[in-house]
């Protein structure tokens, strides 16, 4: 089945909330995240397929038939999304967060770190006995930004090499923007006391939007219309050209780290329960960096509950494995996904690199 590429671009502005809940009188303020989740990109191209093959949003077999449910997905398979600009209304430049082993080189330039032997480190230890190395990026000064530093591909695969690189920051890509509220009584038609909120909105510069892509839906046209998500905030569609995803190397080299391009959920936290999930041979866990988790749930429109919250390990973070030589991803993976959860909708994909 071919393929579907789509560049996203916004009618105005986007609303992508972080797992937090929200409403008028629990918090008064959400916060976006930029890229959105992919689960987030899911629902919204559920949406738009159920309207391409005019599926009766009445019916809920029908709907469960067309694109799956909350958890069964279908024939559906995404990866994505990531940051695009759109150069010249053709060529397509994409964008990840700087990997989260990389700390200051110099003033406006970022080197990956490589783990020290055990001999000349400290030994983080548990119940369990011994845990890899934990590393974790150079803090936030004040006064800096709080969005992080991104990367284009190809500056991305050298920072995986070990070669100094100068990352751009959120505000060439997109601007925040707060947008204020008060909560309503809909019975007495007046503004309810105490219930003022903000919200942040992400509007994209120009030429950027997001890059997915879809496998195993059918029939959509060349551009259009969707809904994509909170407030059901608008976006144009279209189908593009652009590289395939970088296959990983088989066999994976002897000393190789798994850079996350996007968020993955492992049932230990920050680990799955046993790495011969994803690999075929024994490979050893030498070290991790980690960005702080995050906590994402939802809401599915069709049982009118809410979606099992679940904690990620973020999108930039970093793991360093050795073997004896002989191993590889297991062939049998969802779009070489590395994730206990959501490989088919994009979740848990990896490059591989050398260190």
């Amino acid at each position: 089945m071919t393929t579907m590429k789509l560049f996203l671009s916004p009618v105005d502005v986007w609303l992508f909330r972080d797992g937090r809940p929200f409403d008028a009188g629990a918090d008064h303020y959400a916060r976006s995240l930029f890229p959105p989740y992919p689960s987030v990109v899911q629902g919204a191209i559920r949406a738009r397929h159920l309207i391409v093959q005019g599926v009766n949003l009445g019916d809920k077999r029908a709907i469960a038939e067309a694109v799956g449910t909350a958890e069964n997905f279908g024939s559906l398979r995404l990866r994505g999304p990531f940051i695009t600009r759109r150069e010249d209304g053709r060529s397509l430049t994409r964008y990840f967060p700087a990997p989260a082993d990389a700390a200051p080189w110099d003033d406006s330039h970022l080197k990956a770190i490589t783990p020290q032997p055990a001999a000349d480190r400290k030994v983080i230890t548990s119940a369990d006995g011994r845990l890899p190395l934990l590393l974790f990026p150079h803090p936030i000064e004040a006064g800096k930004r709080e969005w992080g530093g991104w990367l284009t591909e190809a500056l991305l695969w050298r920072c995986l090499q070990g070669e100094p690189v100068q990352p751009i920051y959120a505000d060439a890509l997109f601007a925040v923007e707060n947008r204020y509220g008060i909560g309503m009584d809909s019975d007495r038609r007046a503004a309810q006391r105490g219930q003022l909120y903000a919200a942040e909105f992400i509007r994209p510069h120009e030429g950027v939007g997001l890059y997915v892509e879809v496998n195993g839906y059918d029939g959509w046209p060349e551009r259009g219309l969707m809904r994509i998500g909170g407030e059901g905030r608008a976006a144009h569609f279209e189908r593009v050209d652009a590289p395939d995803w970088p296959a990983p190397p088989q066999p994976l080299p002897t000393r190789f780290k798994l850079y996350f391009a996007t968020p993955a959920y492992f049932s230990q936290g920050w680990q799955p329960a046993d790495w011969r999930a994803f690999f075929e041979g024994d490979v050893t866990l030498k070290a991790v960096a980690l960005n702080r988790y995050e906590s994402r749930g939802g809401f599915d429109d069709a049982t009118g509950d809410q979606k099992s919250a679940r904690r990620f390990v973020p999108a930039g973070s970093v793991y360093f494995f050795e073997h004896n030589g002989s191993a590889r991803l297991r062939s049998d993976l969802i779009q070489n996904a590395v994730t206990d959860y959501g490989a088919e909708i994009g979740f848990g994909q990896v490059a591989v690199a050398s260190w």
